[in-house]
């Protein structure tokens, strides 16, 4: 997944594509590639890299032809090389597509077309896509794509190309993004408007399970019954600047939204409800050896780290396996108890992260094996771990991490499922219960998001404090510490977290009416302790904001705000319960005139010790 170009017109394609790519770098990206038809012929290109890399070599021989795709690949499926990159083509080179999203039942496809005879010759889901169209092809290049998309399972979005078709780009939609742009004698497709604003300011916006014809002169719409749609063209106002941003303010509050659609992508083709099973082959680790495990620890730094206290409560509730959780920076210079009997859950965005692979590499010299939850695939710790469960973020540019967070979150929520079934302590009907859960994550994350504005005049009254405390027990105590890190890393405000039964020990000398508290006080076995804790700090003219369950109004009696999230169980509320945290840490920050997304003195990826 990453960033989609398609041009059709009178210019020269590939100066086209290779323009509106560079415009999508922001998105982050491992390779790049494209596809020029020009006389019956296909003119493919890929690199490894930087979009420079492509770019000499198109600068050295010049592909012609005025009709083409390209796509930056941001990898999901299989590592980055040349031949993993995007375009792919079929098995006789005809046909071209790029993909973003993720095609859930691409391996009972790839066996299907493996059994006819088809070679494949990348790693990739995609693939499967370029396979498959061409199975139908005829001739008519929109009813192949149609017949192959209606055996398709999963999110995409599309630009398929075909080398007897040079008058034609197929596009299609569903849970990714893209769009046509409209010009005059040249039309365009695109995942996002930054790389085609310099030509035009005609944009379409396609719903899922549309499916756009492009040509010279015209885009088409159909539906998902091949029926024509009426569109809406939008005329875009923005600068490039701000349509890299897809219109929001920063990249943290554009991130902090995409935590539908990327939570989507991290479960997809993972959770099956009706089977009651977690389909986590890709951890290379077989439900025998995870029975051999005798203990696990989480190492990994910053938000990671606040990921793996929750991968810690919820593995040792589910599973029943002991758990610690240690931070990279001191594991390998404590002396830990590791061997082969421990299984070692490495958690990190970036995968570069100094001090963690440092202790991946110790925990292997000691004979552990090593799980990573990354979200780059091919970077460092990803190979040097035995297996992974990449978290399918997408790219993250704020220096401050939300959506990748949550990722990690509910990656570990999907472990701890997998190795309770695995080790004998739930059986299929509690999995199935499980999994019912997390597919409501996305959607529950999407109301609160709709509560933004009024986030936002609650933060409104909190820009000058110097302190905050925050709150949480159990399971919602590393949600605490999450929510506490987001204001103090990008408000300057300080901050710290504590369990809320902690607060006597200490930290209750220093309420008064000038250091607000937040408490995570959602609906859950230890509600009725931290309304005791929240009555401490009352006594104590202490100003609380309480995260809440909607519908408990009585809850306003005891606090000062209340930031209401909705109903559900204790076991997905981490993911439920940090949204209104970042949003608040994002507004105070905003308000208070600060670079929301490159903070003083931190780094997206650190690299050093």
């Amino acid at each position: 997944m990453c960033g989609i170009v398609g041009y059709i017109g009178q210019q020269s394609a590939s100066d086209i594509l290779v323009e509106g790519l560079k415009r999508l770098e922001y998105r982050g990206y491992d390779s790049a590639g494209i596809a020029i038809a020009d006389g019956g012929a296909l003119d493919l290109r890929r690199e490894v890299g930087k979009l420079r890399n492509l770019e000499n070599q198109v600068l050295a021989t010049p592909p012609k032809g005025s009709i083409g795709i390209g796509h930056t690949r941001w990898a999901t499926h299989g590592r980055p090389t040349t031949f993993n990159a995007h375009p792919h083509t079929d098995a006789s080179g005809d046909l071209v597509v790029v993909h973003n999203g993720i095609i859930e039942n691409f391996v009972a496809l790839k066996s299907e077309l493996q059994g006819a005879g088809v070679k494949f010759t990348s790693d990739t889901d995609t693939e499967v896509l370029a396979h498959l169209i061409a199975s139908y092809y005829t001739g008519d290049l929109v009813d192949a794509v149609f017949k192959a998309l209606d055996r398709v399972e999963g999110t995409y979005a599309i630009a398929v190309l075909h080398r007897r078709n040079e008058d034609l780009l197929v596009g299609a939609r569903r849970g990714s993004p893209l769009i046509a742009g409209i010009g005059e004698g040249e039309n365009y497709l695109a995942s996002d408007i930054p790389a085609i604003l310099a030509h035009t300011r005609q944009i379409v916006y396609l719903e899922d399970g549309q499916v756009a014809v492009v040509t010279r002169e015209a885009v088409k719409v159909f539906d998902e019954k091949r029926q024509p749609v009426d569109y809406h063209i939008t005329r875009i106002d923005w600068n490039l600047v701000a349509a890299e941003k897809a219109g929001f303010e920063h990249f943290m509050l554009k991130e902090i939204h995409e935590q539908p659609t990327s939570l989507a992508n991290g479960m997809a083709g993972r959770i099956a409800e009706r089977e009651g099973r977690m389909y986590l082959d890709e951890i290379g680790l077989t439900p025998e050896q995870l029975r051999g495990f005798k203990r696990i620890t989480i190492i990994a730094c910053g938000t990671a780290y606040y990921a793996g206290l929750v991968g810690k409560y919820l593995i040792e509730d589910l599973a029943r396996i002991p758990v610690e959780v240690d931070l990279a920076s001191e594991f390998r210079y404590r002396n830990p108890v590791i061997d082969e009997e421990t299984l070692v859950i490495t958690v990190s965005q970036s995968g570069e992260t100094a001090d963690t692979l440092a202790a991946v590499r110790e925990a292997k010299r000691r004979g552990a094996t090593v799980l990573g939850l990354i979200n780059v695939i091919g970077s460092a710790i990803a190979r040097e771990a035995h297996g992974n469960l990449y978290l399918h973020a997408g790219p993250e540019i704020s220096v401050c991490s939300t959506k990748a967070y949550t990722s990690m979150v509910a990656g570990f929520m999907m472990l701890s499922v997998h190795l309770a079934q695995s080790v004998g302590k739930l059986d299929e009907t509690q999995v199935q219960h499980y999994i019912a859960e997390m597919k409501r994550i996305p959607a529950l994350v999407a109301r609160i998001l709709e509560n933004d504005r009024g986030i936002r005049e609650l933060a409104s009254r909190f820009t000058s404090y110097r302190d905050f405390l925050f709150l949480g027990r159990g399971l919602n105590y590393p949600t605490a510490l999450e929510g506490a890190l987001k204001l103090k890393e990008i408000s300057y405000i300080h901050a710290e977290a504590y369990a809320a039964g902690e607060m006597k020990h200490g930290p209750i000398a220093l309420i008064t009416s000038e250091m607000p508290v937040v408490a995570v006080a959602t609906d859950s076995p230890v509600y009725d302790k931290v309304l005791s804790n929240i009555q401490e700090v009352k006594a104590r003219e202490g100003i609380v904001i309480a995260v809440a369950t909607e519908g408990n109004v009585a809850i306003q009696e005891h606090v000062d705000y209340t930031l209401y999230v909705p109903a559900c169980n204790t076991f997905i509320s981490p993911i439920i319960n940090v949204i209104p945290l970042q949003l608040l840490g994002y507004h105070i920050a905003r308000l208070r005139g600060l670079d929301v997304d490159q903070p003083r003195n931190l780094a997206k990826s650190v690299t050093v010790e």
